[in-house]
């Protein structure tokens, strides 16, 4: 794979004035809130808890793990550290949901360009999930109409 998928903590990043590592202290679902205080000036705190009976499935989309908030935004996120807590509504931290194996699901999409790269967990049960092809599809002759009234039957 010659382009790894972005995970968390290497897109949640220091600005180019501080070294590198400034942020390896930093856990990566909390590296959002110092990402988000630097480039939309607004001070912001992790949460202290955990939202109760609400976990949330992590997907790659176009070659990044995230990960979609109930209020609708999304995030980058890691399986190194499975939560993600949103920066625009302010929700404690949910749980996420990444396969067993992260990097499998990484080597199942590494033969696509990266805007192509993408992988749904199996449970999720997202709208924008894509159709599955059956694995031996049967050709279906379509039923051809006439506006004017002929056509086959």
């Amino acid at each position: 794979m010659l382009i790894p998928v972005v995970r968390a903590e290497a897109f949640y990043l220091p600005p180019p004035d501080q070294r590198a590592d400034a942020w390896a202290l930093v856990p990566p679902a909390e590296r959002v809130f110092r990402w988000v205080e630097l480039r939309q000036q607004r001070r912001l705190e992790p949460p202290d808890g955990f939202v109760i009976g609400h976990r949330l499935y992590a997907r790659i989309n176009h070659n990044r793990w995230v990960a979609d908030c109930p209020c609708g935004s999304a995030q980058v996120v890691t399986p190194t550290d499975a939560r993600l807590s949103c920066t625009e509504c302010g929700a404690g931290w949910f749980r996420l949901i990444f396969p067993e194996d992260p990097e499998a699901a990484e080597a199942e999409v590494a033969d696509e360009l990266p805007h192509e790269r993408n992988w749904w967990h199996p449970d999720d049960p997202s709208w924008d999930r894509p159709v599955q092809q059956p694995a031996d599809p049967q050709l279906v002759e379509p039923v051809v109409t006439s506006l004017l009234g002929g056509g086959r039957a």
